[in-house]
């Protein structure tokens, strides 16, 4: 490895304690990755120490492993999670730990697996994190998600390449999405995050009821809660402690609500679930249901999402990404939500983020329901952006104003 890639790993590292988690003194961090990412692993936790953490917890997964127990463990051994692994995060959770989760398993990592023995696993992680991941869309800790390149992950992105090629392109991409090669990446995140909060700020003052998409296969309608909230790159956490949630990120979000959602999205690029590739799909909308589906590759891994609980058939994401930036004109697919996602407008399946309700954080569920936010065990992004895509924005007298124009921003 390159001194000027060894630099930029240390400054990648800083990026995510510094300005992804914001590590703060005293603060414990809960590390969740594989033992692909453990050299980087070490930068990080060494960064987090020099923070002032007290506390710094990794958890290591094995893709080998995954692969080995989903062949030859029975079904019901993946129908529920032993409570102890429940209670070791939540335990972190509920101090306000900082939290990272860093993706680094190849996304067909688990490609020959038996999609009901995938689905219900996913199902009862789902389950089992549900107070969990209620915390976090609430924003009550810091939390991260970033990614670092298996050998697995390289080779899927890069085929024509030598293993040790791939990883080393593939991580320049990574390092590049995230302006670690900027001269001053921290400023570099400043000025990215102000310009951010100037698009949301723009689509709060208009406070859409609708959205409108047209592409090709999309044409599909998006109602807006009242009270919605457009955010962008920094949140703050319940303490006060401003954190960038997803590093790359590009996007510019809000919730739908959940019963107004009309017509069908065809995806753009495909999307990473379970350890499987789901691509050449469509969805199917009415009254914000999915009534029909269909997909191309990973039909019966796409039903199992869908029936992972009786909420996860809704949206819960409204996400706008221009066509034009940097992950998109890297011309890279990397076949990962984290960065597939940044170079696409997308949509979730599953549950919304209070945060981005007026008073969303402090309601109860019932609240949030009526409210009009879906609430799920499952959170998924797909992407639907392209050069093609038009969005026009709906205001309360009914008149259409153009936010996307061929893929960018009309404003």
């Amino acid at each position: 490895m390159i001194a000027n890639q060894e630099e930029k790993l240390r400054l990648y590292a800083q990026l995510l304690v510094h300005v992804g988690m914001n590590v703060q003194p005293k603060q414990r961090v809960y590390i969740r990755t594989t033992i692909d990412a453990a050299e980087f692993v070490h930068l990080v936790v060494e960064e987090a120490y020099k923070a002032g953490s007290e506390d710094v917890k990794v958890i290591y997964g094995d893709d080998r492993l995954a692969q080995l127990n989903l062949q030859y463990r029975p079904q019901e051994a993946f129908e529920s999670v032993p409570q102890y692994i429940v209670d070791e995060r939540m335990d972190y959770a509920k101090s306000g730990a900082a939290q990272l989760a860093l993706i680094s398993s190849s996304p067909e990592n688990l490609k020959e697996a038996d999609p009901n023995k995938v689905s219900a696993m996913m199902r009862a992680n789902g389950n089992a994190f549900r107070e969990y991941m209620k915390m976090m869309q609430s924003d009550q800790f810091p939390w991260t998600v970033a990614a670092y390149p298996s050998k697995a992950w390289a080779k899927l992105v890069f085929p024509e390449l030598t293993e040790e090629e791939a990883v080393d392109k593939l991580l320049d991409l990574m390092l590049y999405t995230v302006r670690a090669n900027e001269e001053d990446p921290v400023k570099a995140w400043e000025e990215h995050n102000h310009n951010l909060h100037i698009k949301a700020d723009y689509l709060n003052k208009k406070a859409y009821k609708a959205l409108k998409y047209s592409a090709p296969g999309t044409d599909l309608t998006i109602g807006l809660p009242e009270g919605h909230i457009w955010c962008g790159a920094s949140s703050v956490s319940a303490e006060g402690i401003e954190f960038m949630a997803n590093m790359p990120t590009e996007e510019v979000f809000t919730v739908p609500h959940q019963d107004q959602v009309n017509g069908t999205v065809k995806n753009s690029l495909p999307l990473s679930y379970g350890g499987n590739i789901i691509d050449n799909f469509t969805l199917t909308f009415k009254d914000g249901k999915v009534i029909e589906y269909h997909a191309e590759v990973g039909h019966d891994i796409l039903k199992g999402l869908l029936e992972s609980d009786g909420n996860a058939v809704q949206l819960g994401e409204v996400a706008l990404v221009p066509h034009d930036s940097p992950i998109s004109n890297s011309q890279t697919l990397f076949y990962n939500t984290l960065f597939d996602e940044n170079a696409s407008c997308h949509l979730a399946l599953g549950s919304a983020y209070p945060f981005c309700l007026e008073g969303g954080k402090e309601m109860s569920d019932a609240e949030l329901d009526a409210a009009g936010l879906n609430q799920s065990i499952t959170h998924e992004d797909f992407m639907i952006g392209n050069a093609e895509m038009n969005i026009s924005g709906i205001t309360a007298d009914g008149n259409k104003e153009p936010i996307f124009v061929n893929g960018n921003w009309a404003f």
